[in-house]
């Protein structure tokens, strides 16, 4: 399965950069396309329903399409998926075409996790210093958690950078007990 969603992000992604489209906007276009997905039941009934005529599904694409202002090479990608029943996996696909496109641009996204709610300056330098270390541009998330006590953790990737007072107690804990 993931290999099927990497095929079609990685031929999308192709595409995206080779005619130059706007990369945040066809995301936003597939991210449209999948949240009416989601959201319709009758709408994933018709476009996965082998009974229904490819023509008459393709018609409500377009329909989609045009009244949401969706690129046509997002119209594309998703009546491919329709014609070849994989509509299913168009949740997979939009998320692989992000991490696909983000690698292309050299964009990292970060989760960063700290005590406090931190400022502008302090999250301006933290990016800084992260995008030192990955060598990438950086997308950061924040988020709260008390448990830290002090300091932050940031998650880029399968990487975490412990810069908590929790995870310094911690290290202290081990180097005594061993």
């Amino acid at each position: 399965m993931a290999s099927v969603a990497s095929t079609y992000a990685r031929a999308f992604a192709d595409v995206v950069f080779a005619a130059k489209l706007d990369a945040n906007r066809a995301i936003a276009g597939l991210r449209e396309i999948e949240r009416l997905l989601t959201e319709s039941a009758d709408l994933r009934r018709i476009w996965e329903n082998p009974a229904v005529p490819a023509d008459q599904k393709r018609k409500l694409l377009d329909a989609i399409v045009q009244r949401e202002g969706i690129d046509k090479e997002v119209r594309n990608l998703v009546a491919v998926l329709i014609d070849h029943r994989r509509i299913a996996f168009l949740p997979r696909i939009v998320e692989q075409v992000g991490r696909e496109i983000d690698a292309r641009l050299g964009l990292a996204e970060a989760q960063i996790s700290s005590a406090r709610a931190l400022g502008d300056p302090e999250k301006r330098a933290l990016e800084a210093q992260i995008e030192k270390v990955t060598g990438k541009k950086v997308r950061a998330t924040y988020g709260l958690d008390a448990s830290l006590l002090g300091g932050a953790v940031v998650r880029v990737g399968s990487t975490i950078y412990d810069g908590s007072v929790k995870g310094q107690l911690e290290k202290m804990k081990e180097a005594i007990s061993s």
